[in-house]
C-alpha cells in the first residue's frame, strides 16, 4: 500500500500541497485532474475507472468523486473535504515556498522573524509543518485517501465515497454541486448514507490552547446586505439631496456588534456581526454627491432560519433609518430647508414586484440578464447591481434603503443529539486516551465548512432567502430540497493545527500522521461493527 505509514502519508501531503490551488486560479482547475491521476495509482480504480469521476462545477473547476464499492452492503460513509486554498501573497519573499512544506519549514527555521512569537515557539519545538493548505485542509483530504486505500486493500464491508471540492473558501460552489452528485449516486446505487464525515482541522480556541476538538455540527453564516439610495445634488448645495454614506453610517453603527443576532446553543455563542464590505457605488470622482452605496454584513447563526434573520435585519434597518430621518430633519429645520423625503426601508422582493408592475416582465428580465451575464461581477456585486438598477428605474421610491441577502449562505448543521454521534464521540474520546490527546467535543465548528450543505430542515424560512437574494436561481442557488432528503448525521474529525489563512499556518505532525489516522479508522470500524451486528 502507498500511504499507510506516517512517512508515506507525510510525503503524500507534501505532494498534494505542492499542487497550488488558490481559489479561482488555474491551479484550482488543475488540482482535480492531478488528484484523479494520483488516485489512479490504486489498482482498484485502474480496474474500476468508472468509480473515479470528475464532476463539472463552473469556470473549468471540478469535484473529484472516488467511490469504493464493497459489494457487500449499501451502508455508505461520505468523506468530505475541499482542496482550494486562500492566496499566498502574505508570504512575501517566501511565496515560492508557500506550497512546499518541507522547504518552507526549513527556511523558517533560518528566518523565524517571518512568524509571530507563538509560531516561533512551535517552530523551535519541531512539532509542526508549515505551509499554505497543510492545515486548511489538504491534510484532511490525505487522511481520506489513506482511509479509502486501506478499505480497498482489506475489503472493508462498508462503502466509502470520497468527495473533495473546489471553492469552499469563497462561494462553496463545489459542495453545492457535489450535493446533487451525492444525491444521484444514492438513488442510482441504492446507497444508505450513514455519516457525512468532514476532516477540517481542529482549530485552537486561543493563543495558548493545545486541546484538540471534534465537532458534532457546524456554525451557519448568512450575509444581509443593503443598498442605500439617496438623492443626488451638487456638493455646493448639500441639503438639496441626501448622501448614501450618511444613510449607511446609521445602519452600520447599528449592525456592528449587535447582540440581537447573538445565539447560544449548548453553551456555545455566535460571534457578533460585523461589516464585510461598505462601499460607494460612484464610479468616478466628481462634485456630485454620492447617492448610492452598499454594505454587506456578516451574521452567524446556530438555529435561526434565514427568515428570522431577515426579520431582525429589517427591524434594525427601520430603527436605523428612523434615527437617520430624525437627524436629517433636524438639520433641515435648522437651515430652514425642506427635506427631500423620508427614507424608506424596502425588502428586495417588494422592490422587484414594484419594478415588475412598472416595467413589465420583458424589460425587467433584460435588466437582470445584462448583469447576470457579466463575469466582471461576482455574486455579491451582481446582487447589489440588480437592486441598484431597479432603483434607478424606480427612483420615485428614493430615498430608500433596500435590504436583501448576498451569497454565500451556509445553513447551520448539528447532529449532537443523534444517537450514533453520541456513541461516536464517546468512542473517539476513549480512543484518544492512549495518545494522551486533550480531546474535547464542540457542538459547532466555528470555521464555516461544507457540512452546512449536508443537513437542512425544509421549512418556510428558506423562501425568504430565495425571494430576497437578487441572484437566486440565476448565478447562485442551494439545492435545499435535495439536502433536506439527507438523513445521515454530520461529524467533523480532523488534525490539529493553528493559524489558518496566515503565513504561520501550521499542522501538528503527530496529530496528523499518527493520531488522526487511527482515530478516523476506528470510527469507520465502529460503523461497520454497528451495521454488521447480529439482530
Amino acid at each position: 500500500m502507498n500511504w499507510q505509514t506516517p512517512e508515506r502519508l507525510r510525503e503524500l501531503l507534501c505532494e498534494v500541497v505542492s499542487w497550488g490551488s488558490e481559489t479561482f486560479t488555474e491551479g484550482e482547475k488543475e488540482f482535480s485532474r492531478n488528484l484523479q491521476k494520483k488516485m489512479m495509482e490504486l489498482p482498484y480504480f485502474q480496474k474500476f475507472p468508472e468509480q473515479l469521476n470528475l464532476v463539472d462545477v463552473d469556470y473549468g473547476r471540478q469535484v473529484v468523486s472516488a467511490f469504493y464499492d464493497s459489494k457487500q452492503v449499501k451502508d455508505t460513509v461520505v468523506l468530505i473535504s475541499h482542496f482550494d486554498t486562500v492566496q499566498t501573497e502574505e508570504y512575501g519573499e517566501l511565496q515560492h515556498l508557500a506550497t512546499h512544506p518541507e522547504e518552507l519549514t526549513k527556511r523558517l527555521i533560518e528566518q523565524p522573524d517571518f512568524l509571530n512569537e507563538a509560531a516561533q515557539i512551535d517552530l523551535a519545538k519541531g512539532d509542526y509543518l508549515f505551509g499554505r493548505g497543510v492545515m486548511d485542509m489538504k491534510m484532511g483530504l490525505c487522511l481520506h485517501m489513506q482511509l479509502i486505500e486501506k478499505a480497498i486493500a482489506e475489503q472493508w464491508p462498508i462503502n466509502l465515497l470520497l468527495i473533495t471540492v473546489p471553492d469552499e473558501e469563497v462561494n462553496s460552489a463545489g459542495m453545492r454541486k457535489a450535493v446533487e452528485h451525492i444525491s444521484e449516486m444514492r438513488d442510482e446505487k441504492g446507497l444508505a448514507l450513514q455519516l457525512f464525515l468532514n476532516s477540517e482541522p481542529s482549530f485552537s480556541q486561543g493563543p495558548d490552547d493545545i486541546k484538540e476538538y471534534i465537532y458534532s455540527g457546524t456554525i451557519g453564516k448568512i450575509m444581509p446586505a443593503a443598498l442605500f439610495y439617496g438623492k443626488e445634488t451638487h456638493v455646493g448645495e448639500p441639503l438639496k439631496g441626501i448622501t448614501a454614506p450618511f444613510m449607511s453610517a446609521y445602519l452600520t453603527a447599528e449592525m456592528e456588534f449587535n447582540d440581537r443576532f447573538e445565539e447560544t446553543v449548548y453553551g456555545e455563542t455566535t460571534p457578533l456581526p460585523v461589516s464585510l464590505q461598505l462601499r460607494d457605488l460612484k464610479d468616478q470622482y466628481s462634485t456630485q454627491t454620492p447617492y448610492r452605496s452598499a454594505a454587506l454584513y456578516n451574521v452567524f447563526l446556530l438555529k435561526r432560519s434565514a427568515s428570522e434573520i431577515f426579520d431582525i435585519f429589517e427591524q434594525i434597518t427601520q430603527e436605523a433609518m428612523e434615527k437617520c430621518n430624525t437627524r436629517y430633519k433636524e438639520i433641515c429645520a435648522q437651515k430652514n430647508v425642506n427635506p427631500v423625503g423620508e427614507i424608506k426601508t424596502i425588502r428586495y422582493n417588494d422592490l422587484k414586484q414594484y419594478a415588475l408592475k412598472k416595467l413589465g416582465a420583458e424589460k425587467l428580465a433584460k435588466i437582470e440578464n445584462a448583469i447576470f451575464e457579466n463575469d466582471a461581477f461576482d455574486d455579491r456585486a451582481k446582487s447589489i447591481k440588480v437592486a441598484e438598477q431597479l432603483m434607478i428605474h424606480c427612483k420615485e421610491l428614493a430615498p430608500a434603503t433596500v435590504i436583501m441577502f448576498a451569497p454565500p449562505y451556509y445553513p447551520p448543521a448539528n447532529s449532537s443529539e443523534h444517537p450514533f454521534i453520541k456513541e461516536a464521540i464517546a468512542h473517539l474520546l476513549e480512543a484518544a486516551t492512549p495518545y494522551d490527546i486533550p480531546l474535547e467535543q464542540i457542538h459547532f465548528f466555528n470555521g464555516i465548512c461544507d457540512l452546512s450543505y449536508c443537513q437542512f430542515v425544509l421549512d418556510d424560512g428558506w423562501k425568504s432567502y430565495e425571494e430576497n437574494t437578487p441572484v437566486w436561481g440565476s448565478t447562485y442557488s442551494i439545492p435545499f430540497e435535495e439536502i433536506a432528503k439527507f438523513d445521515a448525521p454530520v461529524l467533523n474529525v480532523g488534525p490539529f493545527g493553528k493559524d489558518a489563512h496566515q503565513i504561520s499556518e501550521r499542522l501538528h505532525v503527530k496529530s496528523a500522521f499518527e493520531e488522526m489516522p487511527t482515530l478516523i479508522e476506528g470510527l469507520i470500524q465502529k460503523i461497520m461493527k454497528k451495521e454488521n451486528a447480529p439482530v
